[in-house]
């Protein structure tokens, strides 16, 4: 069967390429699996032992590492993931042995506007469905671990209002003392659903709990799953759980999981989550599937253990950071490569003519609405215009001392005046160049980007940390808002500023990484400001701590950790065939 984007949708596309995928054993032997390392779940997907792989391949680094960042997205995307699926199978194309790695798309995302993240067209991970619903439990894990340690807080709080300190001695237990006010974390849910980010727990009587304001968030955003992104193994997993702070006596000491002696169990939750999942691309290229955290709140990574699987497994291993280079790349360079000791070869930007069109300053880009003229029709003054967002993002990439690859994904309504107008601005800049059209031919349509990404790893790098963990706090978060985002300088609210001198004098606090809080949809703060804004300051308002996944979390703006399912939702497409089970709909 012909697969052709323009007539059929993506969960067509991807329902038709599953009938002659490659069976799980075969694509794992072809990567250079062993037998015993596949855990196969049926026939189309399965996970991999890593442990026995890497103890098997050693620990020196062999392919070719490459990341893939964008430029400031529209609300719609830009079609990161489809790229990165797309340059796999471009390299595949050409003959090299090419592994990928992403991040598991969230139930929030995938039935509420943004679709399931598995890329499009003919560059897609597939099997789309086990992909885009439940896989192999690894998200049901992190919920369950999440909500054991809130189970663990609230019994405990209750059982330390209705028991003197002897009768909690006969249970083992000493007093805690825990601040309701200062709880740091909710309930998990993996959807969209903005009706319990606020409630009250606890009504009823004394047995009935402590009652007291608490709320959801979306199970990407757990600490959980920061801490599966970047565990190295299990013993390092066991020892970040124990680590993370779930709320503050009321003296202001820390209450840890390990306090409430729940860090063990939360880890019984995790062990089958850390061996990665193994997909495919359309084209039979394995895509390892693993972890999912926020990028606008967490590290917005896949992880680093499917990483040191894929630099060893492959000739290239392309991997992939949330939202685009001021917040994933920026977070890979100074936090990812950190934690894992890996650095990259090459880094692909993705741009469209659309987001520079919108950066250039075209009409707003609403999700479900039409596009404005300005968007199909030629307009290189409205590109040319935008490409000032683009060159902040090549900046950010210079700065790390490796030279991007700007890499236009291609939409049929660009004009080749237009492309040509970015080639000369980005040659300009000194990036390496490359148009792709991966979404309508695959891995025939991404040879040109697969080709600039090899001589990109060809080329000698300079990579260098935007700061080193002696560098004091606010320090670090000017350096970020002026270098990486382009501000003027740094504001805090009170409450920000007492924490920020708070962290800088403790000895723990100070080993951490930063990783900013702030909106994808702009270079700055506000999601208002697109192209390269000027004259502006970085309001910090809040100032978290996640010290099992290791990061002090600066907050600038107006950040929700459960985001909102829209009017129009894709789950009112989703459906089921009642006499074959298959699910359409997804996209």
């Amino acid at each position: 069967m012909k697969l052709d984007p323009l007539t059929m949708q993506n969960w067509q596309i991807a329902e038709a390429a599953e009938a002659t995928m490659k069976p799980i054993h075969r694509l794992a032997a072809e990567m250079g699996l062993n037998e015993e390392e596949l855990i196969p779940y049926g026939r189309k997907l399965g996970k991999v032992d890593y442990q026995s792989v890497l103890s098997r391949l050693g620990d020196a680094p062999v392919g070719k590492y490459v990341d893939v960042t964008a430029i400031t997205p529209t609300p719609l995307g830009e079609g990161k993931t489809t790229t990165t699926m797309g340059l796999v199978e471009g390299l595949g194309a050409l003959g090299k042995r090419v592994v990928g790695a992403v991040r598991q798309p969230s139930s929030g995302p995938t039935f509420n506007v943004k679709g399931s993240a598995a890329g499009g067209g003919l560059a897609q991970c597939i099997p789309l469905v086990p992909l885009s619903i439940r896989l192999t439990g690894d998200i049901d894990s992190i919920t369950n671990a999440h909500n054991l340690a809130m189970v663990a807080l609230t019994s405990r709080m209750q059982h330390e209002r209705n028991y003197d300190d002897a009768r909690l001695a006969k249970s083992g237990l000493t007093r805690l003392d825990v601040d309701p006010a200062r709880v740091q974390i909710k309930w998990a849910i993996d959807f969209a659903a903005q009706a319990l980010r606020n409630i009250v727990i606890g009504r009823g009587g004394k047995q009935d709990g402590f009652e007291m304001e608490s709320g959801f968030q979306i199970t990407v955003s757990s600490e959980i799953m920061a801490i599966l992104a970047i565990a190295r193994d299990l013993a390092d997993l066991r020892a970040r759980i124990a680590k993370m702070v779930v709320a503050y006596s009321r003296s202001g000491k820390e209450v840890t999981t390990a306090d409430l002696g729940v860090d063990g169990a939360m880890t019984a939750w995790m062990v089958d989550a850390l061996n990665p999942n193994l997909l495919q691309t359309i084209e039979g290229q394995p895509i390892f599937i693993h972890a999912g955290p926020f990028a606008n709140i967490a590290i917005g990574q896949s992880s680093i253990i499917a990483d040191r699987l894929g630099v060893r497994l492959g000739e290239y291993h392309v991997t992939e950071s949330g939202f685009a280079a001021d917040i994933g790349y920026e977070k890979f360079w100074n936090l990812k490569c950190r934690f894992s000791g890996l650095t990259p070869d090459a880094v692909v930007i993705v741009a469209t003519i659309r987001a520079l069109k919108m950066h250039g300053g075209g009409p707003p880009v609403k999700p479900g609405l039409r596009l404005p003229e300005e968007y199909t029709k030629e307009n290189i003054g409205l590109v040319e215009k935008g490409c000032e967002n683009l060159l902040a993002h090549i900046g950010i990439v210079n700065r790390s001392g490796v030279r991007p690859v700007v890499c236009v994904n291609g939409f049929y309504t660009d004009t080749k005046p237009e492309v040509d107008a970015v080639r000369k601005i980005v040659e300009r800049a000194g990036a390496l160049f490359a148009v792709s059209n991966h979404w309508l031919k695959g891995g025939e349509g991404a040879r040109e980007l697969a080709e600039a990404v090899i001589a990109a790893c060809a080329e000698k790098h300079r990579f260098k940390f935007l700061y080193d963990l002696a560098t004091p706090l606010r320090q670090r978060i000017e350096l970020i808002a002026k270098e990486i985002y382009g501000a003027d300088g740094v504001t805090y609210s009170d409450e920000a500023l007492a924490k920020a001198k708070a962290f800088e004098t403790d000895p723990e606090a100070v080993k951490l990484g930063t990783c900013m809080v702030k909106s994808h949809l702009s270079l700055s703060h506000d999601p208002n400001l697109k192209g390269r804004p000027k004259g502006w300051t970085l309001p910090v308002r809040d100032i978290l701590v996640y010290k099992g996944a290791g990061f002090i979390v600066p907050v600038a703006g107006d950040i929700k950790l459960m985001p909102g399912t829209a009017s129009d939702p894709a789950f009112r497409r989703v459906d089921v065939d009642l006499k074959t089970g298959r699910v359409t709909g997804l996209f």
